[in-house]
């Protein structure tokens, strides 16, 4: 990269190059990937972590993309293109399964909900369209983290202040959230029961894009003795099928 380039121009191939990376990557890998020397690229990340576009990890040496990032790339995913493809998947599994479903993303720390689908007789439920959820205490947050590298969790989660405690039930250090994750990632789908609102119970799973990245989340929201524990696992594979044709509709 020629030293007339643009800082802006700089910025964006440092955004780009680590929105194509797994997880974290050290800064010389940066400044190799946008032909920078050294010494420019640690000044830009400095910049841009003050911003919260990049976060630090100085245990592992490495920088990844900050809560600034994942906001920009939430209200992307919350223009019309995610809407209009999820809808009719949402539509059909309110009937396939009769209960309500919710097509979500992350924006931060928080999940937000884009869409709402609903069965003739609904329940009442927190998760309206524009709503804003704890990701860690959500069926549907949870299942976009789990899809997250471990990395970025740290990153979106540093301490104990990061996370929220509503009914007092969920994750609440790091540890416990990515054990939560793990058995998650190992069934394929998350699941919650009272940690948002007392007697009500979710199942989700991800939409992913082309590269495999989280993009999105379906979830399906219930009374708790609506569904007993056994019949979760099969609501569940059920809402992980919806995910799947949103993730096809999405690769084209």
């Amino acid at each position: 990269m020629s030293g007339n380039v643009p800082a802006s121009t700089r910025t964006l191939r440092v955004l780009t190059f680590l929105a194509t990376q797994p997880g974290p990557v050290p800064m010389e890998r940066i400044a190799s990937a946008v032909d920078l020397p050294r010494s420019s690229a640690y000044h830009l990340l400095k910049a841009m972590i003050a911003e919260g576009y990049v976060v630090h990890l100085p245990e592992d040496k490495r920088y990844g993309l900050g809560v600034a990032a994942f906001e920009i790339g939430s209200a992307y995913l919350r223009h019309d293109p995610l809407e209009r493809l999820a809808r009719p998947v949402l539509a059909q599994l309110v009937t396939d399964v009769g209960h309500t479903a919710h097509l979500g993303v992350l924006h931060g720390r928080e999940l937000v909900y884009l869409l709402k689908e609903q069965p003739p007789r609904p329940v009442t439920l927190v998760t309206d369209v524009g709503v804003r959820l704890p990701a860690t205490l959500t069926a549907s947050g949870r299942a976009l983290l789990a899809a997250l590298p471990s990395a970025q969790v740290r990153a979106l989660f540093p301490d104990t202040e990061s996370f929220v405690r509503r009914t007092g039930k969920g994750p609440q250090t790091l540890t416990q959230l990515r054990r939560v994750l793990a058995d998650e990632r190992r069934q394929g789908f998350a699941e919650e029961d009272s940690q948002i609102t007392d007697g009500v119970a979710s199942v989700a799973a991800a939409v992913l894009d082309h590269a495999g990245h989280p993009v999105a989340s379906i979830g399906v929201s219930f009374r708790s003795e609506a569904v007993p524990a056994g019949n979760r696992p099969a609501l569940a594979r059920r809402t992980a099928a919806a995910a799947e044709t949103l993730s096809r509709r999405l690769r084209g």
